[in-house]
């Protein structure tokens, strides 16, 4: 096995690539200078959150953006063209990772979701809000960090608010609002394969109900079951955007429907995995060794 960032190439990590007319595919060595793969002999490739590359100081600034995309492009694309099992693809990764996108998949797999708005128009998201009445939720749209002086980044939680206190920063840049959900209590539905891992989330703080996230030491786990239809909505999602692992995001209302909020398909899993003893990762093992479920 060779782990390594991508952001360790090109300084650090040697990529040597051959392409013959007689053979397709491509032939060659990746080496970290401690360990080396065969290209021809690798079977899987776990690509998770990877960096971009950094290159050597020694380029001049008017080239670096040039040599960063010939870093990027050069070194994904040799290892998207071998023939292995993927976790994930990273077109099948850009594809499915975006929330709008994931709404309109999971309707269509059968799956409940909230009411929800995007957009910079305050005239618009006062209406829409007044449409849906009652509380309502704003959470962000994409994963980015917050940097600010003298402290770690940070990601912002999801909040609750009244339509009342939309005001002209909503028209800065895109809002995500969702309808607030009432919940008995979370589920972080960890699949890989076919096998499903549902694990109920039981928030103990006014800032846990809200956002989970926001307050790991007021959490409590619970292994579930899952509903059929909830399961079968799961499947057809996964198929949709050709998934083979997701860390999807579920509240269960006090009536027992299951909605869906979100699927990370680079999601965490290992806090669950330690807390349940679920076998989360000899189901991630099975499957980058070519079981298939």
């Amino acid at each position: 096995m060779l782990r390594f960032d991508l952001a360790e190439f090109p300084q650090s990590i040697v990529l040597s690539a051959e392409h013959r007319d007689e053979a397709p595919g491509w032939s060659g060595e990746l080496s970290s200078g401690r360990r080396a793969a065969q290209l021809k002999e690798v079977r899987a490739i776990y690509y998770r959150r990877p960096g971009l590359p950094v290159v050597s100081p020694q380029i001049l600034d008017a080239y670096k953006n040039w040599a960063l995309s010939q870093a990027v492009v050069g070194m994904v694309q040799i290892l998207s063209s071998l023939p292995v099992v993927w976790m994930h693809h990273p077109d099948v990764y850009r594809a499915s990772a975006h929330k709008p996108g994931q709404l309109v998949t999971a309707t269509t797999a059968g799956l409940r979701v909230p009411r929800s708005f995007v957009g910079n128009s305050l005239a618009a998201a006062r209406a829409w809000g007044e449409r849906i009445g009652g509380s309502l939720v704003c959470k962000p749209i994409a994963a980015a960090s917050i940097n600010l002086p003298d402290a770690p980044p940070s990601m912002l939680p999801t909040r609750q608010l009244d339509v009342s206190e939309l005001d002209e920063s909503l028209e800065l840049t895109a809002h995500y609002l969702q309808e607030c959900v009432p919940k008995d209590f979370e589920v972080r539905l960890t699949v890989v394969g076919q096998r499903m891992f549902p694990v109920a989330i039981h928030a103990r703080s006014e800032r846990a109900r809200t956002d989970w996230r926001s307050d790991y030491d007021a959490l409590e786990y619970e292994p579930v079951s899952i509903p059929e239809e909830v399961a079968c909505g799961v499947r057809r999602f996964m198929a949709a955007h050709r998934l083979n692992y997701g860390a999807f995001d579920f509240a269960v209302r006090p009536d027992g429907q299951w909605v869906f909020f979100e699927c990370n398909p680079a999601g965490q899993w290992q806090f669950i995995a330690k807390a349940t003893d679920l076998p989360i990762a000899e189901a991630h093992a099975s499957l980058l060794q070519g079981a298939v479920s």
